[in-house]
């Protein structure tokens, strides 16, 4: 990537953050076996069959399913959750059964995340430690560690194509991908398509989604279906580019014979997915809304309620950013202890 171009991405951040603030959203006994059971229930455990040497992924318990995820929902009485009628997943899924903690960011960009902020071995040991507190908060709930990479950049130069977005060099998701493997990270490979469109850049990922241990996320912040310049105004996402997705990470489940991917869907307000009644689930997909706001305690619970709690598909995410969440009063981020009080209590987690 030039020079120049890569200035321009940063300044895009920056100018996120701006647009962000002005826009007034953040942006932003019977325990243990549970435990034990559950952590046998997810990819990790998959081993080869002797006869034929196909992966085989442990069966799903159904009864342990849906207790873990009525208890995940953490006394909601209104109906919601947990989310009815949605399919049992297919053999080795991780949620709910493990909470997924991520860091997120690109190698190239100190200021887009934690992940790429400091050296990669501090990285990690911040980030074992944060999956520590959370086990600690919630020692019901094993945790996974997950990398979660920026793999498209939207950028404020336009690029010879006009698209304005930057996709990785794939050595770098080499990069990401020998750095998880170090704490038996998952990975999640992070779209923003700006002027692109998702239809384009997901299928450019397969090889690295055909692998077990990698997933994705689409952020309909950047996804500027007007023509709109990334970081001018807030992209959207309809339920049809989610579904597209989804059949997509669901042909290649079945096709390269792989545990439920986890695919994340950023959002801090209404207008960035519209249409989420028509977001259609899927056995071998494990939909996860993450609620991506960023500011004040306050602030972010009420991004919560209204756009991840009011209007429920599967599963919930949370992120918690670093710094922004401390710029204004009572300049606090909030802690796991914290956020474990939301109904329900969210299965991943992003640190920014």
């Amino acid at each position: 990537m030039k020079l120049k171009t890569f200035l321009s991405v940063l300044a895009l951040s920056t100018a996120t953050v701006v647009l962000t603030n002005c826009g007034g959203e953040s942006k932003t006994a019977a325990a243990s076996a549970t435990s034990k059971k559950a952590t046998t229930t997810t990819s990790a455990q998959a081993a080869p069959a002797a006869d034929t040497g196909k992966v085989v992924y442990p069966p799903l318990d159904k009864a342990l399913y849906d207790s873990v995820m009525k208890r995940s929902a953490h006394g909601d009485t209104t109906g919601k959750w947990p989310v009815k009628n949605t399919p049992y997943p297919v053999a080795g899924a991780i949620l709910p059964f493990k909470r997924v903690v991520a860091f997120y960011g690109n190698l190239y960009a100190k200021k887009m995340g934690i992940l790429g902020e400091i050296p990669p071995k501090e990285m990690l040991a911040k980030l074992q430690a944060e999956c520590k507190h959370w086990e600690k908060a919630d020692p019901k709930t094993p945790v996974q560690p997950a990398l979660h990479y920026i793999a498209v950049v939207a950028q404020g130069d336009a690029g010879k194509d006009g698209k304005y977005r930057y996709r990785m060099p794939f050595k770098q998701i080499d990069s990401v991908l020998v750095l998880a493997k170090k704490i038996n990270a998952i990975v999640f490979l992070d779209v923003q398509v700006a002027l692109s469109n998702i239809h384009a850049e997901l299928p450019l990922f397969e090889k690295y989604l055909a692998m077990p241990q990698v997933n994705f996320g689409m952020d309909p912040e950047f996804s500027m279906k007007d023509g709109s310049k990334p970081g001018k105004k807030i992209g959207t996402y309809d339920a049809e580019d989610i579904n597209y997705v989804s059949a997509y990470l669901t042909g290649l489940v079945k096709k390269y014979n792989l545990p439920p991917k986890i695919l994340v869907v950023h959002r801090f307000t209404k207008k960035m997915v519209t249409n989420y009644k028509s977001i259609k689930l899927h056995p071998e997909v494990q939909l996860v809304m993450d609620m991506d706001g960023w500011g004040e305690p306050d602030l972010k619970l009420g991004t919560w309620r209204y756009f991840v709690y009011g209007e429920p598909v599967q599963f919930t995410g949370f992120k918690l950013f670093y710094k922004n969440d401390i710029k204004k009063a009572p300049h606090h981020m909030m802690t796991p202890e914290e956020v474990l009080k939301l109904k329900p209590n969210p299965n991943y987690i992003q640190y920014q």
